[in-house]
């Protein structure tokens, strides 16, 4: 899996010229967007068939500062999914590989009504995508 590659906007930066920490969310959700199109599911598509995803949990560790124009790589991984609920992974690395941060990002599956929805009766192909995905993430030592 590719990472997503993020360039750091001077309007991102505060008074001190570092990102600003709520900046680094944003890059976990740009980063979730495209993880989901690389496996075929992006978020236009689950849209389309009635199947909303919100967060309902996130945590980050900062480990180090960005500064305007760095380019910042942001891997994500499944660490856990378990049917209606989803946990993914992030770290963060500049260029010269620093470690930035590390997080997850918790979600659950939704139709439109605001019901749970079972991923593996109503789209098994997208379930299928997801457990492939957590068995990669076994593979590695990355899930819970």
């Amino acid at each position: 899996m590719r990472p997503y590659r993020h360039r750091v906007n001077y309007y991102e930066t505060d008074k001190m010229g570092i990102t600003h920490h709520a900046n680094y969310i944003h890059w976990m959700e740009e980063a979730r967007i495209d993880f989901l199109d690389q496996i075929g599911w992006g978020y236009d598509r689950l849209e389309a068939l009635g199947v909303v995803s919100p967060v309902i949990a996130v945590q980050c560790q900062y480990k180090a500062s960005t500064t305007f124009n760095d380019r910042v790589d942001v891997a994500v991984s499944v660490r856990g999914y378990r049917g209606p609920r989803l946990t993914i992974g992030y770290e963060m690395r500049k260029e010269d590989g620093t470690l930035v941060l590390t997080g997850e990002s918790e979600h659950c599956f939704l139709d439109r009504e605001g019901k749970f929805l079972r991923l593996a009766k109503v789209l098994p192909e997208f379930d299928e995508a997801l457990r492939a995905q957590a068995a990669l993430g076994e593979k590695s030592g990355e899930t819970k």
